[in-house]
């Protein structure tokens, strides 16, 4: 097969209705490096840069899961876009996109295809076409 690993996507096919921030990005803690008293924060394999996390918001109204965690690799904390006034979440693009298959265990033994999120940054929403602005 000629996909190996994670795969880029354009962000307009799988977020269509876009996408919201709803949590602050942190660092993720590599926990094989990490002790009690010492937390190390995650490298990204390929790029050796650090990798931060994000919980993100689907706006489509029929997805399956509606929130879900994103890993953005990136040398700098990645800072959300601005905060909409009377908005809960912070609209936001996911740039250089990538989505890697896998199956989860639903219960019964059973399974289903999941998808793990990776992104390079956020940008700003135009909020008249949905476009990074």
């Amino acid at each position: 097969m000629g996909v190996q690993g994670p795969f880029p996507v354009r962000f307009e096919d799988v977020f269509p209705h876009g996408v919201g921030i709803v949590g602050a990005v942190a660092p993720l803690v590599d926990f094989d490096a990490s002790s009690r008293e010492n937390r190390v924060q995650a490298r990204d394999k390929d790029s050796g840069l650090p990798v931060w996390v994000v919980d993100v918001m689907d706006f489509d109204a029929d997805a399956r899961e509606r929130t879900f965690k994103v890993k953005i690799s990136a040398a700098v904390q990645p800072v959300p876009p601005a905060q909409v006034d009377g908005v809960p979440v912070r609209p936001a693009r996911l740039e250089g996109l990538l989505v890697t298959p896998y199956l989860k265990e639903v219960g019964n033994g059973r399974a289903r295809i999941a998808y793990s999120l990776r992104a390079t940054g956020l940008a700003d929403v135009d909020r008249r076409d949905g476009k990074a602005a």
